[in-house]
Parts: structure tokens; sequence; C-alpha cells
């Protein structure tokens, strides 16, 4: 293996082990109020997602489509609302699996307190 090789090799191993910010967002649409309330597992991803859909005018996300239509997409912001902060497992699938669960507990929370449903929001209300 050539030097090269060997050292994206190393560098794609030292990214895929390096921690990225967890937590709860919102999108939030700053002409009628309504907002989105998810999860991520990296949220300068989920937030680099929101500008490439702004940037290029497209939307892959249905409940937010009639409106993003309307109201364009420099009509959405996106809001971090709560984050996780990493422990030393982080990096092992078992501590993946502990923050994923924590993230859904954290969704919950969420989704209860702001009721982000019909007129207010753009989350499918849960059976």
């Amino acid at each position: 293996m050539s030097l090269d090789k060997q050292r994206k090799k190393e560098l794609a191993s030292k990214y895929t082990q390096t921690f990225r910010r967890m937590g709860i967002y919102q999108i939030r649409n700053t002409e009628n109020g309504k907002i989105l309330v998810a999860s991520a597992m990296d949220l300068d991803g989920a937030r680099n997602r929101l500008a490439f859909t702004q940037q290029n005018n497209v939307n892959s996300m249905s409940a937010l489509q009639q409106d993003w239509n309307r109201y364009g997409g420099a009509s959405f912001v996106f809001e971090e609302l709560d984050e996780i902060k990493p422990d030393e497992d982080f990096a092992d699938a078992a501590g993946l699996q502990k923050y994923k669960g924590e993230l859904e507990a954290l969704l919950d929370m969420w989704l209860e307190k702001l009721q982000p449903f019909g007129d207010q929001g753009y989350n499918k209300r849960p059976k």
C-alpha cells in the first residue's frame, strides 16, 4: 500500500471515530412560524443539508414542500434546541447505540414540549 493510500486510510479511520455533535434541532419557517423538530447524530451535517437545499432551492422534506414552494428556502432557519455531550465511549458501537436511545428520548421530550403538529408544525403526530 502506498504512503498516500495508507495516510488516507488512517485519516478516514480517525474521522469515523471522531465525535460529531448530536442533538435536537428545529427548522423554523420565518413567514408563518411553523416548525419541524428533528434529531441528528450529526448536527453540523443537518445544518449543512438545510443550507444545501436553500442554495439549490430544492427540498426533500415532504412535510415542508408546500410552504417551501410558497415562501422559498430563504424563509427557513436552522436552530439547535439541545445537544448531547459525549462520554469517552462514543466511538464504539455500544456507545453510539446509547446515544441513539438518548436522542430518541430527547426528541420525544421536545415534541411533547413544542407540539409541532398540524397548524403549528410539520411533524406528523405520533400514533
